[in-house]
Formats: C-alpha cells, sequence, structure tokens
C-alpha cells in the first residue's frame, strides 16, 4: 500500500470515529471547511457572493451545503456538485425512553432506516448526538458524545433457545432494547443526588434520571438545563485497516460517510486551485436519506435549489442546463460467499475503485452521456473506475440522485465505493477506493466543465 493510499485511510477512519452521528459529521466537515477559508451564510441574510468566495451554511446542524465560486464565475455558469448524505441506520433513543423490566434499567430505542439489526446485539454501545440546552441567553443546541462503552443488547443465551443459530428471530420492540444499568444501583444514587421525580421537569419524567445526569456531566450544564434531545447510539469499538495486508477498511457508518469525506476532501483541495475557473465546486450533504430523504434538511428539500438560485443571481435555468451532479453513496462489492446474488458481468471489487451505477427504471439516475464523461474523465487522470447493475430478479435500492435530478433538473450521475456488510453495525471497505474517490471528486472538480463543454448530446445532432 503506497503512503498516499494509506494516508488517505487512516483520514477517513479518523473522520469515521470522530462523526457517530450526522451532527457530528457535519461540525467535522465544518472545521476543515473553516480551516481552509470558508466562511459561514446565514440563510436569513442577504448574502454577498464573489467570485473566488468559499462559502458553507447548515441546516439542523446535521446538513451542509458548502461552495468555492471560481475566480472567472459569471452568474448563469454551471455548477460541478457533488451530493452525499450523513446519515446512517442506527438505533435512536425514543423521545419518552424510560424503561425497566426485573431489575435492569432500559433505554426504549426506535429503528432509524433499514439495518441489520442482529448486529446490534452483543455490541457495546455508546450515544452521541444533540442535546437542546436551556443558557442565559435563550436555548441553544450542543453537541455530546458520551464515548464509553454505555449499553448494551444481549442476545438470548443458546441453552434457552436451542434455533438460534438456525434462523435468528427477535421481536425489535420487545428484544433490541439496550441495557443501562441496574435498577438497585439506580435507586443508590438517586437517593445519593436527592432525585426527586415529582421537582423533574415534565421532559425529564420520561428519561432515566442517570441518562439525563451522563449528558449534564458531559456538557457541563444542569440536569434541568436539558430541554430536549436527538441521541444515536453507536459501535464504541473505532474503525481501523484489517486484512493481512490491511487492504480493508473495518468501521461503522461507511455507508455513506465514505463519500461525504471524499466530497470535503476534494473541495478543500479545489478550493486552493479556483482561481481560473469560470464555474462553482458545490458539496451537498443531506440528512434522512435512509429514511427517504423527505424532510426540511433532506435532498427532497428545496435547498439546493435555493442555493443555486442565490448562485446564479437571477440566472437559474441556465446555471441548472450547465450543471452536473454526482450522487456519491455506496456500492454493493461482490460478496465471495453469495456470488449468486451478483449480476455476473458487474462485480465490483473492493479497491477495484468508484463504481458507476446504471439501472433503466431509474432507480439511479445515470445517463449514457453521463457515464461516458465520467468514464473520459477518468481515463484522462488514469484513475480506476467500474461499474455495477442489479440482476432482474433482484430489488435495486435508490439514492438521493434521482430525487434531486427530478426536483431541480440537474443531470445526474450515480456512483460510490464498493463495500460489504452495507448497513452493518460495522462494515468492511477498501482502504484504496477512499484515495481513488478523492482523486475522481477533485478531477470532477476541476476538470468536468471543460469536458462537458465539448460534448454534444443534442437530438438535432444524433
Amino acid at each position: 500500500m503506497g503512503m498516499a493510499i494509506r494516508e488517505a485511510a487512516m483520514d477517513l477512519i479518523n473522520y469515521i470515529n470522530l462523526s457517530p452521528s450526522p451532527y457530528h459529521a457535519v461540525s467535522e466537515a465544518v472545521k476543515q471547511l473553516s480551516s481552509a477559508g470558508f466562511k459561514r451564510l446565514d440563510e436569513t441574510a442577504d448574502w454577498s457572493l464573489s467570485p473566488g468566495g468559499l462559502y458553507y451554511l447548515t441546516r439542523n446542524a446535521s446538513t451542509l451545503i458548502a461552495f468555492a465560486v471560481g475566480g472567472k464565475y459569471k452568474p448563469g455558469n454551471g455548477c460541478q456538485v457533488i451530493g452525499a448524505h450523513t446519515d446512517s441506520p442506527c438505533l435512536r433513543v425514543k423521545q419518552r425512553s424510560k424503561h425497566s423490566s426485573v431489575g435492569y434499567n432500559l433505554i426504549k430505542s426506535e429503528c432509524y432506516g433499514g439495518g441489520i439489526w442482529a448486529t446490534w446485539f452483543d455490541r457495546d454501545l455508546k450515544l452521541a448526538g444533540k442535546v437542546v440546552v436551556k443558557t442565559e441567553s435563550g436555548l441553544k443546541s450542543k453537541l455530546v458524545h458520551i464515548n464509553q462503552p454505555l449499553v448494551h443488547i444481549p442476545t438470548l443465551a443458546i441453552h434457552l433457545d436451542r434455533t438460534v443459530n438456525e434462523a435468528f428471530k427477535f421481536n425489535k420492540e420487545d428484544n433490541l432494547v439496550p441495557v443501562l444499568g441496574l435498577v438497585e444501583k439506580q435507586l443508590v444514587e438517586e437517593k445519593k443526588l436527592g432525585v426527586v421525580e415529582k421537582q423533574q421537569q415534565e421532559f425529564h419524567k420520561h428519561h432515566n434520571s442517570k441518562l439525563i445526569k451522563l449528558l449534564s456531566q458531559e456538557l457541563g450544564c444542569t440536569d434541568k438545563d436539558i430541554y430536549g434531545f436527538d441521541l444515536c447510539l453507536a459501535d464504541y469499538a473505532l474503525g481501523c485497516l484489517g486484512g493481512c495486508d490491511l487492504e480493508f477498511v473495518m468501521a461503522p457508518r461507511q455507508d455513506n460517510l465514505v463519500n461525504a469525506w471524499a466530497g470535503l476532501q476534494a473541495l478543500v483541495k479545489h478550493s486552493s486551485k479556483t482561481a481560473d475557473s469560470e464555474n462553482a465546486a458545490v458539496l451537498c450533504l443531506f440528512d434522512h436519506e435512509e429514511v427517504g430523504s423527505t424532510s426540511a434538511h433532506g435532498a427532497q428539500t428545496e435547498l439546493t435549489n435555493l442555493v443555486l438560485q442565490r448562485l446564479s443571481q437571477g440566472k437559474l435555468p441556465q446555471c441548472i442546463a450547465r450543471s452536473f451532479l454526482l450522487s456519491a453513496d455506496q456500492v454493493h462489492a461482490v460478496h465471495p460467499s453469495y456470488v449468486s446474488k451478483h449480476e455476473s458481468s458487474f462485480q465490483p471489487s473492493i479497491n477495484g475503485g468508484v463504481t458507476i451505477k446504471h439501472n433503466s427504471n431509474q432507480r439511479y439516475a445515470t445517463t449514457a452521456i453521463g457515464a461516458a464523461l465520467i468514464r473520459r474523465l477518468a481515463e484522462v487522470n488514469n484513475i480506476p473506475l467500474q461499474e455495477v447493475m442489479v440482476k432482474n430478479d433482484s430489488p435495486c435500492g435508490s439514492t438521493i440522485g434521482p430525487l434531486i435530478s427530478a426536483k431541480t433538473g440537474l443531470r445526474t450521475l450515480d456512483l460510490g465505493c464498493p463495500q460489504l456488510s452495507m448497513h452493518s453495525i460495522r462494515e468492511m471497505g477498501g482502504s484504496a477506493d477512499p484515495y481513488y474517490a478523492v482523486q475522481l471528486y477533485t478531477a470532477f472538480y476541476g476538470q468536468f466543465g471543460e469536458l462537458d463543454a465539448q460534448a454534444v448530446d443534442d437530438a438535432d445532432d444524433l
């Protein structure tokens, strides 16, 4: 493994380890953008954008759009847009989480997205997300990351279920319940702390007092200052390199933090080379992809159009017609133990490069001319590229690509890095593919506009 490839893989792993929730993924991105000179925009204010400017904005602290305006940009010029998402399937603490059973304190949690929930059993889990706190100036959202093995979801011993290795069946409401601690220990702590149920806020009555205390201690506030939260459970184990030649990335949330990270690195790299660019480079990191993207900060929001509208300064139709979106989301690598699940002519391999996704039924938004342009871009830059289609008898997932394309009119191509164990609590990807993704996305920001301008795809010329 070359040094550049290894450094990219380790940087990705560090980003994943620092991003146990969508809020943390955006926070880490903001830190890197700020260090590179990007300035924060306020959606409620008027914008004064200038050629060569670097900008970003966030919504709900879980969605981010950043862009670098070319030094020779003029209103109506095109944008090279990369879209990814910040969320991953996980368990989230319910808004009324207090629960106990036969001497155990439990946390009621809600399944978010389409996770492989069996993989959440017998894992040490931590807690991370956003907490709303009362301050002297008003309510304020704060990040929280309780980085310790806080809860555990135990399986039933094989002695009590001899069929478990034939079919591991469980009820998500009754059996997929995290254990926080013991009731007896809780009562002792409550007496010691002088906690009186009737003195707590209404919000607090519905949550274990020990959980509230852990949050307040982490945030440096009092229990009564906590007014709300959005908390994710996450694997306590850190991401790492693995395999006999360190050819794998073993980490949670690779779907889709790999592409969020790669797009971020590409934009930061490109931002120092925009003096002669006539276009704008845009990065969109959306929340809620795993649950359909239908929210004020999901990909189906008007946010993409609103940003392009302000950027194009009254020439949005021309801007849309000249722009192109890469919808970057992970791809299923061919599985060595389930080869028959994959189309025999399309078997993306780990570390074989970024993979273009095709689907005639528009589950992916890739077109013939779009795929040809990305193939040419990869060829010019000597970047490995793969392609994939699913079998006719297999279901096909989808991405933010078709959603944004239909809503905005942006020409779009779907692609991503191949991985195994998608939607498991811990996923397996390649250690070289992140490097290839940054290479391709950086080339897209810097060179695609020229290639696109040279291409002809008009009905009159067919």
